[in-house]
């Protein structure tokens, strides 16, 4: 019987067939080739137990794609939420998660949530902030439950990675897309403004026929080891009109004179936020290669 790992906890996973979720464990091949079940996989069981739902996991068929981090598989795209304001959004945070995002070849839908906190004009600097960053970008209050609909619409008939910090107001927005979801909301923290983490483990929901939705833990930092620094320009889809506009051939963008990426910096035709984050990313990765 085929079926699809919904979500996999201390060595069980939930696997659902049709309307029937299974238990089941993996059998041990899998643990001595050294390949790990993954939620999002598609796979055979064999079905130990009807009556109490419980099976064997056989085989994983073969994956469109693979994430790291979060770890699922055979996904279509990310969601990732930040909060507009409270607690205020990290931009290097979130720049990071696009161009992890990016290299394993997803798309991002960027959604900003709390717009009821921010002004019109924040909200304008935030949208052109990201507007040519190459990926989608909404804005939504679940609280007044504005934008839920478009939201409903993009994850419409896909599998979607749903991301982002604690406190952002990611299982809020899952309880609204799905109400028999029952995910359980944490507050923010007055002091510092930072979500208290809830979600313990990677979990596939379906929606609705068709539209499954994998809630992920919060994150609060990403590693980019796997970039060389001259890669991290390839991320910023905003200077690829001005890349051969440089005078020098392979151009970092960040020191250099006559540099075509720098002038339209100056310009106000490439985001500041975008650009420094670009910078700091690009310092850290080379002083890593240093060591």
């Amino acid at each position: 019987m085929q079926g699809k790992i919904i979500k996999g906890v201390a060595g069980f996973y939930d696997v659902a067939a049709g309307e029937t979720i299974y238990r089941c464990r993996a059998k041990g091949i899998f643990r001595n080739q050294k390949i790990k079940p993954l939620v999002g996989d598609q796979v055979e069981i064999e079905i130990l137990d009807e009556k109490d739902l419980e099976g064997s996991l056989t085989e994983i068929l073969p994956r469109s794609n693979e994430l790291i981090r979060p770890a699922v598989a055979n996904v279509d795209q990310a969601l990732v939420v930040f909060a507009a304001k409270k607690p205020k959004p990290n931009y290097n945070l979130l720049d990071r998660f696009l161009m992890t995002m990016e290299k394993q070849g997803v798309p991002v839908i960027v959604c900003f949530n709390k717009k009821d906190l921010i002004k019109d004009q924040e909200l304008e600097l935030l949208d052109q902030a990201y507007e040519h960053c190459g990926h989608q970008v909404v804005f939504i209050s679940v609280k007044e439950e504005e934008g839920i609909e478009e939201i409903r619409n993009l994850i419409a008939g896909k599998t979607t990675v749903l991301a982002g910090p604690s406190g952002v107001g990611k299982s809020s927005l899952m309880n609204l897309l799905h109400p028999d979801a029952n995910m359980e909301t944490g507050s923010v923290s007055k002091k510092i403004h930072r979500g208290r983490h809830t979600t313990r483990h990677t979990e596939l929901i379906m929606v609705e026929e068709d539209t499954f939705v994998l809630d992920t833990p919060g994150f609060s930092s990403l590693f980019i080891d796997r970039f060389e620094e001259d890669e991290i320009k390839e991320y910023f889809q905003e200077f690829a009109p001005y890349e051969n506009k440089c005078r020098f051939q392979g151009c970092s963008h960040t020191h250099e004179p006559d540099c075509a990426v720098k002038q339209a910096l100056e310009e106000g035709r490439i985001s500041r936020i975008r650009y420094d984050d670009y910078v700091s990313i690009y310092n850290e990765i080379k002083e890593k290669r240093k060591w």
